[in-house]
């Protein structure tokens, strides 16, 4: 067996521990040094440890893991970062013509495996202590599209450029007005068809330093296809951007294909993967422990691999329960509910925007999507649900004396105090209950994250306790503004879940603000569908049912969806195919009614 032992010096706390874990190791008592302390923290000594999982168990921060793997996976590793770091295992294999997509949870390795194919990280194949030549690394790899690879960016014959996956981090790097730096790179002499697929023109004058996370994307997405380059690899490109945007960028990445270009993408968006790639690599293993890198599958069944949680052709399976799609959301286990939110006509004005929201109610027990571009009013209306912001006409929505719970789009880590103190104060008497553990603390995954910090949390680890402590608030309105944001594939859905079971349990009504298509149609009971011109006007329509909704914004946004016959989600049809021209034809744009049986 092969061992993969693992220190996260985020959660490791030397002033507050008692080295349980080496006074409690078996060959520690025998003399042989499996565990170490330098600079005052453990090192596993791979080589010599049993894998018997004592440490783990005692170490009060949950700081060591220890993972036994199969031999034959150690003749595959690419890269490791340093001793008892993560480790990687294979590497996506890159074709011509071709978009390749990687899915896998946050941690697992997607974005390393860029910074390898990008050459900003050299692969070291798990000697980081000794790291091999660029001639060893062209052997490991003979007989596979690798080594061609390898050696072409060894003698610099190949140029890639990489779309980084923090976006918000250019403006630190890069200066200048938004026309000029698009300029500067367009190599391709295409910025202004470009310009206009993605929809920028608005802002070529603007400095980047004041540009939105979403107008950042789209001017990274730009930026990068201008450049002339042999591979192209794209890291999260739709982050921040509404559902239009997401496809107006996809199928910018796609157009690359039919220049022969190499393109590889890492996504979250399942029904944006679907869309955008030809094949899949699924990425599987333990965050932030090891990842391992499947072989290369077409795309629907790499996607539905995924989803069931089993690997076929490696005979691998990687998680306990697949993910399940249904047609129709299932219903809560009581009859329609009584009225918990009533709303009349509204309208609130910002400057030149304004916001026309129309009368309906929420009934309790159902869990109300929200689906509309950036700029819309959405924000502005879950806002007005919760009392934040005042109508400029018309009378607030009645709540009576309902407590009412927010989680906003934008969070802040404010807090001062750790994870736990923070779920406490929200939860209050039902922070120690079974119920609570099971419900919302487990599923959501914030358990191991108790002893941190708020000011030390990353992007999904801060938006998974934002979700956490606006569940455990008893209320009978919960208000969530795009709460998958930063979250991976299986985190989005492990919060749809959270997000109905506490809805249901507590006989309450949810808003749920939601840009990825699949996750509204794995969540919504209902749909509102917000139209109108963004910046300029916003029109907020009553809620409608879940197919009638989807009908509406599909037909706005030009798309049409297709039921998997084998998992039953929703995947996104190719522009111009025989069945997206049938559905338009007959107006059934969500998916056709014989998908139903």
């Amino acid at each position: 067996m092969v061992r993969v032992a693992v220190l996260d010096e985020d959660r490791c706390d030397p002033k507050r521990c008692d080295r349980a874990c080496y006074r409690f190791c078996p060959p520690v008592r025998s003399k042989i040094e499996t565990i170490r302390f330098e600079k005052g923290k453990p090192v596993i000594v791979e080589a010599l440890c049993v894998g018997c999982g004592i440490c783990v168990r005692k170490c009060p921060f949950d700081a060591l893991f220890i993972v036994n793997l199969p031999d034959e996976l150690e003749e595959e590793c690419s890269h490791r970062f340093g001793r008892n770091t993560f480790k990687l295992f294979r590497l996506p294999i890159p074709s011509q013509g071709i978009v390749l997509g990687l899915l896998g949870q946050n941690g697992i390795g997607k974005t390393t495996a860029l910074k390898i194919l990008s050459g900003e990280t050299k692969l070291n194949l798990g000697r980081y202590d000794d790291p091999p030549y660029w001639s060893e690394v062209i052997l490991h790899f003979r007989g596979s599209i690798l080594q061609d690879y390898f050696e072409r960016l060894s003698r610099n014959q190949l140029r890639v450029v990489h779309k980084p996956q923090y976006v918000d981090r250019i403006p630190q790097a890069v200066h200048g007005k938004v026309g000029d730096v698009l300029s500067r790179v367009d190599e391709r002499d295409m910025l202004d068809v470009l310009v206009k697929q993605l929809q920028i023109e608005n802002i070529l004058e603007r400095s980047l330093d004041i540009l939105s996370g979403g107008e950042l994307q789209r001017v990274a997405v730009a930026a990068t296809i201008s450049r002339e380059a042999d591979v192209y690899l794209f890291d999260e490109p739709s982050s921040y951007l509404d559902v239009k945007q997401r496809l107006q960028a996809a199928r910018a990445i796609r157009d690359l294909t039919k220049d022969e270009k190499t393109v590889i993408v890492a996504e979250h968006d399942l029904a944006i993967l679907d869309y955008l790639s030809d094949q899949i690599c699924v990425f599987y293993g333990s965050p932030s422990v090891y990842g391992v890198v499947s072989h290369v599958h077409g795309v629907r069944t790499g996607i539905n691999i995924y989803l069931q949680g089993f690997i076929p052709d490696e005979n691998i399976r990687f998680r306990k329960e697949p993910i399940i799609f249904h047609v129709k959301p299932p219903t809560v286990s009581w009859a329609a509910g009584e009225t918990v939110l009533k709303w009349g006509a509204m309208k609130k004005s910002f400057g030149e925007f304004s916001l026309i929201v129309e009368a309906e109610e929420a009934k309790q027990g159902e869990v109300i999507g929200i689906l509309g571009p950036n700029g819309i009013g959405k924000t502005t209306f879950v806002k007005l649900l919760a009392g934040i912001e005042k109508p400029s006409k018309g009378k607030p929505p009645i709540k009576g004396e309902i407590p009412v719970s927010y989680k906003p789009q934008y969070i802040s880590a404010e807090y001062k105090g750790t994870v736990e103190d923070l779920l406490k104060s929200m939860a209050k008497e039902d922070f120690e209950s079974g119920w609570y553990r099971s419900e919302i603390v487990q599923p959501l995954n914030v358990l191991s994250l108790f002893d941190r910090d708020i000011a030390q949390l990353s992007g999904g680890e801060l938006q998974k306790v934002a979700i956490a402590a606006c569940l455990s608030r008893k209320a009978q309105l919960y208000l969530l503004d795009e709460p998958s944001a930063y979250l991976d594939v299986e985190e989005r859905f492990s919060m749809a879940r959270t997000i109905r079971r506490v809805v249901e349990n507590r006989n309450a009504t949810a808003f749920v603000v939601e840009h990825d298509v699949v996750a509204q149609d794995f969540i919504a009971d209902r749909l509102m569908i917000f139209t109108g011109t963004p910046g300029i006007r916003g029109v907020a329509n009553p809620p409608t049912s879940l197919r009638v909704g989807m009908n509406e914004f599909l037909k706005e946004m030009e798309i049409t969806f297709r039921r998997d016959l084998e998992t039953r989600r929703p995947r996104v049809n190719k522009e111009g195919s025989k069945l997206d021209r049938h559905q338009k034809k007959i107006a059934e744009y969500y998916y056709v009614p014989a998908e139903e049986n």
